[in-house]
């Protein structure tokens, strides 16, 4: 069992930005080994955060951001559970990443529920139009699967986000859950851009 010290503990923190009890933990968790550690708090992290989903957010912000010489502008409005954490530099950050995403990608709504009915029964007959001259058991497979291209296309949590392509908006908010300890939410965005 290697001797975990509060040095240790400290870089585990400043690294993770979890609680100190939670890093010790961790570190103990990994017998001293702090990459092991990291990966241990990220997965707790996660799963806390899969809990704080659910939970009332209605304190936040109203971010802006204005691109391309002013010929685009962007405005999300951002929610979190206290007025603490609306006041927080990592959730302004976090707000004005959304934003500059949202002026590079221009989605068209925040999450696949927000999507009209009669939006998608139209890309659903666009879909079904370019399955012609296809096995007929096939064609809703196909249907599918470019409705839920189209989806991730058009929904702001489901597109790759801009600054790290790896993982999506909406798992990047996760991230942001994890490390600030309340629930966070897209509640809405508007994007202008001069045409």
């Amino acid at each position: 069992m290697a001797e975990i010290s509060a040095k240790m503990v400290n870089e585990l923190r400043q690294r993770s930005g979890a609680g100190m009890m939670e890093c010790k933990k961790a570190l103990v968790e990994s017998n001293g080994n702090m990459e092991e550690a990291v990966t241990v708090l990220r997965k707790k992290g996660v799963a806390n955060a899969a809990k704080r989903i659910g939970r009332e957010a209605s304190e936040g912000i109203i971010q802006s951001y204005i691109h391309g010489g002013g010929r685009i502008g962007v405005l999300v409005e951002l929610n979190c559970e206290t007025d603490f954490v609306a006041k927080n530099e990592e959730f302004h950050n976090l707000a004005k990443d959304i934003c500059v995403h949202v002026a590079a990608t221009a989605p068209l709504y925040v999450s696949a529920d927000e999507i009209p009915t009669d939006v998608e029964a139209r890309e659903r007959d666009i879909a079904a139009g370019q399955c012609v001259g296809k096995p007929s058991n096939a064609v809703e497979k196909i249907v599918e699967g470019k409705l839920a291209k189209w989806r991730d296309e058009v929904c702001l949590l489901s597109q790759p986000f801009v600054k790290d392509q790896q993982i999506s908006v909406g798992e990047y908010i996760t991230q942001m859950i994890a490390k600030i300890g309340e629930n966070i939410k897209v509640k809405r965005f508007v994007r202008y851009q001069v045409k």
